[in-house]
């Protein structure tokens, strides 16, 4: 069971995306792994990037297949925030700790057809442990 906290400060314009309905529904398929949830955020042919210039996952078949394939190294909390948005495309920011390893940075742009996501590009980096 992940744990998460949820951080959302934007107003939505009419025709865009409601970002953090789409960002629920995210957190609730992570948190659950069921291939239905998963499925239910992306278009039939998605493509999920986990570097901007890594191959892409094609399909929402394959999506679903990759993520539940992933494993975590523990289970995370995962904070995020708009940071830009205009009609069909947003960019988040968020925070994931992994307990006992590592804690990461992730930019993500995110393309909608409908309410579904069409392309997701991930830009994540490691962040520093501090140092006392």
């Amino acid at each position: 069971m992940r744990a998460w906290h949820r951080v959302v400060d934007a107003t939505y314009g009419v025709g865009m995306i409601d970002i953090a309905k789409w960002m629920a529904g995210y957190e609730a398929a992570w948190a659950s792994d069921d291939a239905g949830d998963i499925a239910a955020l992306f278009t039939e042919d998605a493509e999920y990037r986990t570097q901007p210039y890594a191959e892409p996952i094609r399909g929402r078949d394959a999506i679903v297949a990759w993520w539940i394939d992933e494993d975590e190294p523990s289970v995370p909390t995962f904070t995020w925030h708009p940071v830009a948005q205009q009609e069909d495309t947003a960019v988040i920011e968020g925070r994931t700790v992994y307990p006992g390893a590592d804690t990461y940075r992730n930019i993500w742009v995110l393309r909608f057809e409908g309410d579904r996501c069409a392309s997701f590009t991930e830009w994540w980096m490691v962040e520093p442990a501090p140092t006392d």
